[in-house]
C-alpha cells in the first residue's frame, strides 16, 4: 500500500492555496495528476492513492472551493479550475502531466488538455460527462441546489453521494467523502453546478490531440453509453474501456482495476 502525503500549494498571484495529496515518486514518465469533481476533494481519490505502484508518482489537489482550499468569492466556471490546473502544474514544476479527470473534474482536464497541450501527455477521463444540460438527474439537483442554504444539509449530501453508487464502497470512506463535500459552503455547490450547467461543453471536446482513454461504469445513474459516445467521436485518439456493473465513480468501487488500467495507459505512452 502506498504512503500518501499531503502538502499545500501556494499558487500566488491572487489565486487560492489548495492542498493536494501525493503518491509515488518521479520517475522516467510524466506523472498523474488526478481532477476531482463536483463537491469533492482530493480524498475522492484516496483508494487510488493507496493502490498506487511506486512506479506512478501521482498528484491530486483539493481544488477552490472545496475541502479544505481556499474558498474565494467568486471563480467557479469550469475555465476557472483550469486556469488553476495550469498554475499547480506551474507551482510543482511539472512541464507535462498525465490528466485524470473523475467526474465532472474531467472537464477541467479536458479544458487544459485542448488549450494547452504542451502541457498534457495524455488524458484520461474516468465516469466525465460529455454534457450535462440536457442530464434530467442533474437539471433535477440543480433545482435542490439553487436553494441550497448554510450549512449545507448532511442528508442531502449524503443522499447525492450514495445516489452515485452501483456496487459496493466502503462505508467509512463513503461517509468521509460525504463530510468533505460538507466542507464547500451552499454558494460553491451553486455557482459551480451553475457554471457546469451554463457552460457550453460540447466545445470543451474541440482540439484535444493527446491520446485519451474514457472509462464508464454501465450502470451509471446519471451518463449513458450514447454520452460517452459523443466523447469518443469528438477525440480521435481516443479508447474506451467498460466497468461492467459499476456506477458513476468507477474509482470507488474499483480502485485496483483503475490503477491497472492507468498503468497500462501511461506504460503506452512511454512506449
Amino acid at each position: 500500500m502506498a504512503v500518501v502525503a499531503v502538502h499545500r500549494a501556494v499558487l500566488g498571484d491572487g489565486r487560492p492555496t489548495l492542498p493536494y495529496a501525493e503518491a509515488g515518486r518521479p520517475g522516467s514518465g510524466p506523472p498523474l495528476v488526478l481532477v476531482h469533481g463536483y463537491a469533492d476533494s482530493w480524498w475522492t481519490f484516496e483508494p487510488m492513492l493507496r493502490a498506487m505502484p511506486s512506479a506512478l508518482h501521482a498528484y491530486a489537489p483539493t481544488q477552490r472551493g472545496h475541502g479544505d482550499a481556499d474558498k474565494p468569492a467568486e471563480g467557479y466556471l469550469p475555465e476557472d479550475f483550469a486556469d488553476d490546473l495550469v498554475a499547480f502544474l506551474d507551482h510543482l514544476g511539472i512541464e507535462r502531466a498525465v490528466l485524470v479527470g473523475g467526474s465532472s473534474g474531467g472537464v477541467q482536464a479536458r479544458i487544459v488538455a485542448g488549450r494547452r497541450p504542451d502541457r498534457v501527455a495524455g488524458l484520461v477521463l474516468l465516469g466525465v460527462p460529455a454534457l450535462l444540460a440536457d442530464k434530467p438527474g442533474v437539471t433535477g439537483v440543480w433545482e435542490t441546489v439553487r436553494t441550497l442554504e448554510d450549512p449545507v444539509d448532511r442528508a442531502f449530501a449524503a443522499g447525492f453521494t450514495r445516489g452515485l453508487v452501483a456496487g459496493r464502497v466502503a462505508p467509512g470512506f463513503l461517509e468521509t467523502v460525504i463530510d468533505e463535500s460538507l466542507k464547500a459552503p451552499a454558494r460553491v455547490w451553486r455557482e459551480t453546478l451553475r457554471g457546469l450547467l451554463e457552460t457550453d461543453l460540447a466545445a470543451t471536446l474541440t482540439g484535444i490531440l493527446v491520446p485519451t482513454l474514457v472509462v464508464w461504469g454501465d450502470r451509471d445513474p446519471l451518463l449513458t453509453r450514447s454520452d460517452q459516445q459523443l466523447i469518443l467521436d469528438a477525440i480521435p485518439d481516443s479508447r474506451f474501456l467498460v466497468h461492467e456493473g459499476t456506477g458513476h465513480v468507477p474509482y470507488w468501487e474499483d480502485p485496483d482495476r483503475v490503477v491497472r488500467e492507468l498503468v497500462a495507459f501511461t506504460a503506452a505512452l512511454r512506449g
